[in-house]
């Protein structure tokens, strides 16, 4: 927490926080600054530093614009940031549908989506398939909570690629996974 900050102060590094991590919300941006979410608003509005939601949505254009291993509607979350065969980040907003009536616990399986659709969104080959994962769910995820996945690629020899992701809801990680990726080009030309 950053308290007792003039209003420039706390501007110069309330951009500098953006920038390390353009997703912070409102409401963290608050608690980080001890100061109202209104305060925050006006001091975005004064730099000209865009809401949460657009400034995803400019990381997110340019982001898709870079994916070649499958299609856009296929990757679930919002993809914000990729460098082929390196890394990449998405978003994914939890919501009722993916919940266990009961309980309000998100269903692994969309948390394992977003992994796997991350890691084979970040490689720089026209098709991908995932031959194997091991995976790690470290603790629930309840309805509303926003999933962060980071996917780097550890290791690439020829046709095989070793992607790993973690996921986390804001610093806590909740997921992590390592998967096996194989190129599905050679199966794509024969037509399989």
């Amino acid at each position: 927490m950053v308290k007792n900050l003039s209003k420039k102060e706390r501007q110069k590094v309330l951009q500098k926080k953006i920038r390390e991590n353009p997703f912070l919300i409102d409401r963290e941006l608050a608690e980080i600054f001890d100061v109202s979410i209104q305060t925050i608003r006006l001091d975005r509005l004064e730099l000209n530093i865009p809401e949460v939601r657009k400034r995803t949505k400019n990381l997110a254009k340019q982001a898709y614009s870079k994916v070649k291993s499958i299609s856009g509607c296929e990757i679930i979350g919002k993809l914000v940031d990729i460098e082929l065969n390196n890394s990449g980040i998405s978003i994914l907003e939890t919501n009722e549908d993916m919940v266990l009536e009961k309980t309000k616990i998100v269903r692994g399986h969309h948390i394992f989506a977003q992994a796997n659709s991350l890691a084979v969104a970040i490689l720089d080959i026209d098709a991908a398939l995932t031959g194997s994962a091991k995976t790690k769910f470290k603790r629930p995820v309840y309805v509303g909570e926003r999933l962060i996945a980071e996917a780097t690629v550890n290791n690439i020899r020829g046709d095989k690629f070793r992607v790993k992701v973690k996921t986390r809801v804001n610093q806590e990680e909740v997921f992590s996974g390592k998967f096996l990726v194989f190129s599905g080009e050679k199966l794509s030309k024969e037509g399989h």
